[in-house]
This record gives structure tokens, C-alpha cells and sequence, in this order.
């Protein structure tokens, strides 16, 4: 699953969005609202709120790694390490 706002983009494997409690962490870790439940348990991204990432790194910490990519689309791509 991904969403591209104008800077940043998210991609989350799609086998990882659909655990219910990964979406729940996320959720819960990200202070801009990227991240939300839908009535299933299953991760939704939340297109309004992308360029709203301060690029704080909680989504890559709450989660397996490689599971969440942050991409900064405004640097040719380049993935938040």
C-alpha cells in the first residue's frame, strides 16, 4: 500500500498492513496522524495528513524493519534511513 502527498510518500507492505495490531502501533506512534484503523483493524494512510511528516522516524521504530518506507519525494526519492 502506498500514498504520495506533494513531498513525502508512505509504503507500507501490504502483508504488514493488514495486521491489526501494526496498524494499532502505528497509529498510536505517529504525532501527525499519518497513520489510522479502519473498522477491520486493518492500517489506512491518511492522504491529507502526508506532508504533514516531520520525518521523526516513530513509524520505522514501531514497526518490523523494511515493513514502512518514508520517501521524500522533494530528494529525488531518497528513502528516510
Amino acid at each position: 500500500m502506498r500514498q504520495d502527498g506533494a513531498f513525502i510518500a508512505v509504503d507500507v507492505n501490504d502483508a504488514a498492513a493488514a495486521d491489526a495490531e501494526l496498524a494499532r502501533r502505528l497509529t498510536e506512534a505517529c504525532p501527525v496522524d499519518i497513520y489510522a484503523q479502519s473498522a477491520d483493524g486493518a492500517l489506512e494512510i491518511v492522504q491529507k495528513n502526508l506532508d504533514e511528516c516531520v520525518l521523526c522516524r516513530l513509524c520505522l521504530d514501531a514497526s518490523p524493519e523494511g515493513t514502512v518506507k518514508v520517501i521524500k519525494l522533494y530528494d529525488n526519492g531518497a528513502v528516510l534511513a
